[in-house]
């Protein structure tokens, strides 16, 4: 009889707890064949130097020559849960992007960024100060946040928020392929018309730099694929989806972490340049329940298992970051431990681009946030938090406070 292969995700037994399976596989070194949640065969890679090393390995993409045959993540059409992009020139492409997107995440535009960001957080924690607890983190705090910074990023009205937060439920749903790929056509097609009316009216702004560079040109679809929004359009939507997205849920994370410890609350209390560390143990702890997926360009071995071109590759930072030959007593949340190397934000030529502002948003949100409501703590028992296995991107459903 065929052996069962192991399907993703894993259940964890809390919302910060590593899965025994991902474990054991780390344990045991090698790559391990296992179903993706959307029924799809794959190699999944668990120790922290494979998954490092392969971050930055030329030989995994996130291109398919046939992209209608490529393994899933799960039935959502976010460019993390399949193949995106040309395989032809994907390198070339994302070079492209980068050569673009750099200066407008450079260290001087951070800095300019860092007052409007403590505008933003003060002016929501003023709003969430008026309403009666128990209120919603996410939705009071962490969600207008972090969407409100991004918007002035981008150079996006805040005032459609209600839109794009239906699109964003849409695109990282985990259900419906064809409710996802509406939303993101849905989504570019906002970006397309908001970057023709920057190219006569051009703001100081994201958008506005990339319609005058005249560098982002009409994408090619691979043989076989959907069809794909021009270069601007998809970038200017990727960014306002991760910008929201994931800085919210680590927010929420973050806050959950230091209300779960009074011990690590009163040490960052007490010394306020622990926050630069925090973030990064937060990020360590954080990281999805959903791996990041590549795609062997050719063949190749990793730990002695021989991948094929074509096959999938999952690279589990969930694990990777909790591993004890890396990371001292890697269950336990400690602000000032240090060095922290996670791969929360990747590694090599796809760390993630906006890093700098992500940790700036996230340390600045928790250090305003327990100022401005010392006694904030959870209304629920920290074990009834429950985690979203419907979205790509996880986090948590709900995070009830009072003060």
């Amino acid at each position: 009889m065929e052996s069962v292969l192991p399907r993703l995700p894993f259940q964890r037994r809390g919302i910060f707890d590593v899965p025994h399976e991902l474990r054991a596989m780390q344990s045991g070194g090698d790559l391990v064949r296992v179903l993706t949640a959307a029924g799809d065969e794959a190699w999944l890679v668990t120790r922290y130097e494979d998954v490092r090393s392969l971050l930055a390995d030329a030989r995994l993409g996130r291109s398919h020559p046939a992209p209608r045959d490529a393994a899933r993540l799960g039935n959502s059409a976010l460019s993390t849960a399949g193949p995106v992009g040309s395989y032809a020139s994907e390198q070339e492409d994302h070079a492209r992007y980068r050569r673009r997107l750099t200066p407008a995440f450079s260290a001087k535009r951070m800095r300019l960024l860092r007052d409007s960001t403590e505008e933003v957080i003060r002016e929501t924690l003023d709003t969430m100060s008026g309403l009666t607890p128990p209120v919603d983190l996410h939705q009071a705090f962490s969600m207008p946040v972090s969407l409100h910074v991004i918007c002035r990023l981008l150079g996006v009205p805040y005032e459609d928020h209600d839109l794009f937060r239906s699109w964003f439920e849409g695109l990282a749903g985990m259900a419906d392929l064809q409710k996802s790929s509406e939303a993101r056509q849905a989504m570019g097609a906002y970006m397309a018309a908001l970057a023709e009316r920057k190219r006569d009216r051009p703001g100081e702004d994201l958008i506005s730099d990339l319609v005058g560079s005249g560098d982002m040109t009409l994408a090619s679809p691979a043989p076989g694929s959907e069809a794909v929004l021009d270069d601007l359009s998809y970038v200017a939507a990727s960014l306002l989806f991760a910008g929201y997205r994931t800085t919210a849920i680590k927010i929420d994370y973050g806050a959950v972490l230091l209300l779960a410890d009074e011990g690590q609350r009163a040490a960052l209390r007490a010394d306020p340049a622990l926050a630069e560390t925090a973030v990064e143990e937060v990020l360590r702890l954080s990281s999805p329940d959903h791996p990041l997926l590549r795609y062997a360009r050719e063949d190749l071995v990793i730990s002695g298992t021989t991948v094929r071109a074509g096959e999938a590759v999952l690279l589990s930072t969930l694990v990777a970051n909790r591993d004890p030959s890396v990371f001292p007593e890697p269950d336990a949340f400690d602000i000032s431990r240090d060095p922290n190397p996670h791969l929360s934000f990747g590694h090599g030529p796809r760390l993630c681009i906006g890093t700098t502002l992500a940790r700036v948003e996230i340390a600045a949100a928790l250090s305003m946030l327990f100022e401005r409501f010392p006694a904030l703590r959870l209304s629920v028992p920290h074990k009834e938090l429950t985690r979203r296995t419907d979205m790509m991107m996880g986090g948590l459903a709900r995070v009830p406070v009072e003060w």
